[in-house]
């Protein structure tokens, strides 16, 4: 048996950087203080930001939404009942359900994780969408791979 490669698409670092810029410009005009994390498809680090009334936390939780969502394939908030606090405590915090966090699909194929927090997680989830939206206007809530 000989061993085999798998290419592996990923989102470009400076797509994460235009999507850092995109949703602090959001964040912005929304009065609402935000750090922003944005992974690749094996939910590596791109980049990490927080605008300058950020809380600390946030900054961390943005990471943990985005490598969430990167890595189920799904916007995080999903998980219910026990499995909301199974899954992040069997993953040791690397999972978690705080909504806020998307895949970012393109031509079908999840390339990364954005995850934003810092405002209620209403907010945190309309930031990150209208983020997407400004790049990948004809992305759907069921691409982005809500209510799978």
């Amino acid at each position: 048996m000989s061993l085999s490669t798998k290419h592996r698409s990923t989102l470009a670092a400076s797509s994460a950087l235009a999507l850092a810029q995109k949703a602090f410009e959001i964040g912005t005009d929304m009065q609402v203080a935000i750090s922003i994390a944005v992974v690749g498809a094996s939910a590596e680090r791109l980049t990490t930001a927080s605008m300058d009334d950020a809380t600390m936390h946030s900054r961390e939780t943005s990471l943990k939404k985005a490598q969430t969502a990167a890595s189920t394939r799904r916007a995080t908030g999903w998980m219910s009942g026990s499995l909301a606090v199974e899954l992040p405590m069997a993953s040791g915090g690397l999972l978690t359900n705080v909504p806020g966090g998307f895949p970012i699909t393109i031509d079908g194929v999840v390339v990364g994780g954005l995850g934003i927090a810092g405002g209620t997680v209403e907010q945190d989830a309309q930031i990150a969408t209208a983020v997407l939206n400004a790049f990948l206007p004809e992305t759907t809530e069921a691409k982005r791979g809500d209510g799978v």
